[in-house]
């Protein structure tokens, strides 16, 4: 077990876990390999790992690592 930032606060993890399964686990939606939702929707999400942004198609092979410090941010509509 270790221990991340998201979005400021603590969270611990199994090891082994990927970006993917913890944008998943976040955002409730299955993402495909590529970084897209299974259900073909928009997922508005932007990642940056240790302040800097890791591509889509990078989260299902970036194993998080003790102390990472992870950003998951939501594209909001609105004016």
């Amino acid at each position: 077990m270790s221990t991340i930032q998201l979005n400021g606060a603590p969270r611990p993890l199994a090891a082994g876990t990927t970006l993917a399964e913890l944008v998943t686990d976040v955002t409730g939606r299955e993402l495909l390999p590529t970084g897209k939702p299974a259900d073909g929707g928009r997922l508005g999400v932007a990642v940056a790992r240790n302040s800097g942004i890791v591509p889509r198609s990078q989260w299902s092979v970036t194993e998080l690592e003790q102390h990472d410090d992870i950003e998951i941010v939501t594209a909001v509509q609105g004016g």
